[in-house]
């Protein structure tokens, strides 16, 4: 009994000693950790006050902005001068998409490749099996994709636009020539037309109404339309706007003209997609239809000459 109560006791002993110790390394790590931190508040505090100033401000205006300047630096260095001009045409194409810009897509371009160079690197150990020069192609392909990335997404941005226009044009030329025979000037026309419709066409008829309220011509506004949309139907009937103010003809027959022009136009665009279809359904059905047609109309007279030839 005396055994126990002295065991008890020793270990108690531990315990509190264990106890103790704990105690007293917690409290010197959080007193520790008390004055790095005091530590650091003074080294900022007698920091200089430039260098105050510069760490107040947002992770964004510290390192993203720098970075991505540094990027579209390089991308100007890396993109001939007629390249950016193609950009901002595309760009004026594809309605301006929002928070885009030349320097944002040059900085994408930049990103782009690097994205690819790293995934290169990522994926040598895979391809070095095939060899040096497939590793080679294959980054090349990479980072060519990479950097022409941005220039795809914009240019098939501008063709949805295009694509758009040109199906919503017949019905808005047809809307603005009912309104300006129904007596409203043109300026009024076009502005129901653009707020009765929705899509490019209707955002261009807005954009073509500020500028003429801003002090533009009729003419010029148009005129800057046609270039920033870069469709012959709209140049098509911009040019027959500017020959009417021009000539001084009635504006409510070149619109009647224009809009059963538009109508014919897309009535040829439905017929030569349908004449396309055969043509692009070709290698599918090639490739993927006829296989499976031989397979299932040949297969079984195939295993049975084959079962009659080899199993007699």
């Amino acid at each position: 009994m005396a055994d126990i109560v002295l065991a008890v006791g020793l270990g108690g002993i531990f315990v509190a000693v264990v106890i103790i110790l704990a105690t007293i390394g917690v409290f010197t790590a959080e007193r520790e950790q008390v004055g790095r931190s005091l530590a650091a508040l003074n080294a900022i505090q007698s920091a200089p006050t430039s260098m105050r100033r510069e760490l107040d401000r947002p992770f964004k205006e510290r390192v993203i902005d720098p970075f991505f300047s540094g990027s579209t630096g390089l991308g100007r260095r890396l993109t001939p001068a007629g390249q950016i001009e193609k950009i901002r045409k595309r760009l004026d194409a594809a309605g301006s998409p929002p928070n885009w810009d030349v320097d944002r897509v040059l900085a994408f371009k930049v990103l782009g490749g690097l994205a690819g160079v790293v995934a290169t690197i990522l994926l040598s150990p895979i391809l070095l099996g095939f060899g040096v020069f497939p590793l080679i192609i294959v980054g090349v392909v990479i980072i060519a994709a990479g950097f022409l990335g941005p220039d795809v997404v914009l240019s098939q941005k501008a063709d949805a636009r295009g694509t758009q226009m040109r199906k919503d044009l017949p019905d808005a030329l047809d809307l603005l020539t009912i309104s300006v025979e129904a007596g409203l000037a043109f300026d009024a026309a076009l502005s129901q037309v653009a707020r009765q419709t929705e899509g490019p066409l209707a955002e261009e008829f807005f954009r073509v109404l500020q500028e003429m309220q801003i002090g533009l011509g009729r003419t010029d506004a148009f005129k800057a339309m046609a270039e920033r949309v870069d469709i012959d139907e709209v140049r098509s009937f911009v040019n027959a706007l500017v020959q009417a103010d021009a000539f001084g003809i009635p504006i409510a027959h070149v619109l009647r003209v224009q809009a059963k022009e538009m109508r014919t136009k897309r009535a040829q665009r439905a017929e030569e997609a349908a004449q396309k279809v055969p043509v692009k359904i070709l290698f599918p059905l090639i490739f993927c239809i006829m296989p499976a047609l031989f397979i299932v109309v040949i297969g079984p007279a195939a295993l049975q000459i084959s079962h009659a030839l080899f199993h007699k």
